[in-house]
């Protein structure tokens, strides 16, 4: 296998994963074992993939379907940026799907191993695609295997909450086809690279540039709909809620990241560069990324205060993560608006972005798989209903605490390197941005403390006194949590490697991307 078949092994995995438990649904040891193997050749074909990124040649490695060179093929291309998130995926959805092994047995996963496994494949072809018809089509298969786990359970409960997703989605979905169209019409292709050079230096390419921002913004839009950003965040607590433990992991420590990449990749490698003037010079706005920047900064200091003040006072844990990850959400988008805006901290503030986008996914993933072994061991997950869990279970707070304490930003705990990465860019920028940050830090504080307090201390409830917290999921949230303190404890290569995934997204990166692009070997 060449260093070009590495930038698909990932996809061709989890599409093979697929297949094969659809093929083996009829007989659960098949399924299974398929479902168990896919995921952790899943992972493998990541490290591989990182291994190929960060030590070969050069850092952009692009493969043409078919021969057909760039712009006129299907290309995928692997940097350091997408290669960040995919080692994200894999680190959440190995421990997801080990735990999804006993908490729905024999309850449906002949459908939830494929469904799973085609959530996997949308979300890497949305990582690794390199032009923006392809990202819609990416962007498909996740909603559709996301739509059916959300409904996997088919209560009215689960279905309604699948229902909203999907028609939500679709529209969204609709918007981004017209930009997508729309940009093809304005510039004659599709290639993410060959966008980026043509709005670079319209005259020569006979691009009309005045089109070109609009879309862009309602593109950016788009994908702030995907990611859940306020006021596009309404679907997010009820699919949270609705959707199977391992699924909501997935979706809240990973599906929402490809939202967060399609934001970085149309800013960062497209608009970065761009040659295209700006209509309405309002604030000293003089480029698209300026624009750009503005609206992320306005959509995540409103999720950071809506999400944290909403997480403050929710009666069950599914609604407390699910309004904990719009804003935490806002912590991720901070960044990225203040590294459109100002040049002179780019590569800090991305690398803050991304920091926090770890952070977060390893956390809530983690957190959602502790609230589903609390459901599973108490049948339910209202705070009113348990108490005094830490004596029943000392090793499932300590998860839970190790969750929730990297989500306050508690050394040496991954998620306190990213807050105060976040809060260094944030105070280099404006005290607008900082007193966002700063009351989003104690929102946190608060829905944490309450949800500790609540669960895990007090009286012990009947629930919890005949609770069994099953061994197995307890295993499964251990090794999450252990990975979010080896994160934290051994961070020098972690940041290393966000580091040089923000790299990609600077002026040099993207540079480095488009060459990569049009010199990629042909498959």
């Amino acid at each position: 296998m060449t260093t070009t078949h590495a930038v698909v092994a990932p996809l061709a995995v989890a599409f093979i994963t697929a297949v094969a438990t659809l093929a083996g649904r009829a007989q659960p040891s098949v399924r299974r074992t398929a479902s168990t193997l896919g995921v952790f050749a899943y992972a493998a074909a990541v490290a591989y993939l990182d291994y190929a990124v960060l030590t070969g040649d050069g850092s952009v490695l692009a493969y043409q379907v078919g021969g057909w060179v760039a712009p006129y093929g299907i290309s995928f291309v692997a940097d350091p940026l997408s290669a960040f998130f995919l080692t994200l995926t894999a680190l959440v959805a190995v421990p997801s799907l080990l735990f999804a092994l006993r908490d729905l047995d024999g309850y449906g996963d002949q459908f939830f191993h494929p469904l799973y496994a085609f959530l996997l494949v949308g979300v890497t072809g949305g990582f690794l695609t390199g032009d923006l018809f392809n990202l819609f089509v990416w962007f498909e298969v996740t909603l559709l295997a996301s739509y059916a786990l959300v409904a996997f359970r088919s209560t009215g409960k689960e279905t309604l909450a699948a229902t909203r997703y999907l028609v939500v989605n679709l529209v969204g979905s609709a918007l981004m086809l017209v930009s997508i169209g729309g940009l093809y019409g304005v510039t004659g292709t599709l290639n993410i690279a060959d966008v980026a050079r043509r709005v670079a230096d319209p005259a020569a390419y006979n691009v009309d540039p005045v089109p070109v921002l609009g879309l862009a913004l309602l593109l950016i839009s788009v994908f702030a709909l995907k990611a859940g950003l306020v006021p596009l965040h309404w679907w997010v607590p009820s699919v949270y809620d609705a959707a199977p433990p391992a699924a909501a992991a997935l979706l809240s420590g990973v599906v929402k990241k490809v939202g967060v990449y399609a934001i970085l990749r149309l800013s960062f490698t497209v608009l970065q560069g761009s040659a295209i003037p700006v209509p309405v010079r309002l604030f000293g706005l003089s480029t698209p990324l300026d624009v750009v920047g503005v609206v992320l900064l306005v959509m995540a200091a409103g999720s950071v205060l809506l999400g944290g003040l909403t997480a403050v006072d929710r009666p069950s844990l599914a609604g407390t993560f699910a309004y904990s990850s719009i804003g935490q959400l806002g912590f991720i988008v901070v960044p990225l608006g203040i590294a459109a805006i100002e040049p002179s901290v780019r590569t800090l503030a991305l690398t803050a972005a991304l920091a926090y986008a770890l952070a977060h996914g390893l956390a809530k993933a983690l957190l959602f798989l502790v609230s589903g072994t609390i459901s599973d061991a108490t049948g339910t997950t209202r705070l009113s209903d348990i108490g005094g869990l830490a004596g029943r279970s000392p090793l499932l707070a300590g998860a839970f605490l190790v969750g929730v304490l990297s989500l306050v930003g508690v050394p040496p705990l991954v998620g306190f390197f990213a807050k105060f990465a976040v809060f260094r860019v944030a105070a280099t920028s404006s005290l607008a941005a900082l007193a966002v940050v700063i009351v989003g830090a104690l929102l946190t504080i608060a829905y944490a403390t309450r949800t500790w307090n609540r669960v895990f201390w007090g009286a012990r409830t009947p629930a919890v006194a005949d609770a069994d917290v099953d061994r197995y999921l307890l295993a499964c949230c251990l090794g999450l949590a252990l990975v979010v303190v080896a994160a934290g404890v051994g961070y020098d290569p972690v940041l290393q490697f966000t580091q040089h995934a923000a790299n990609a997204a600077t002026p040099a990166g993207r540079d480095a991307y488009i060459a990569g692009v049009f010199g990629g070997e042909s498959a």
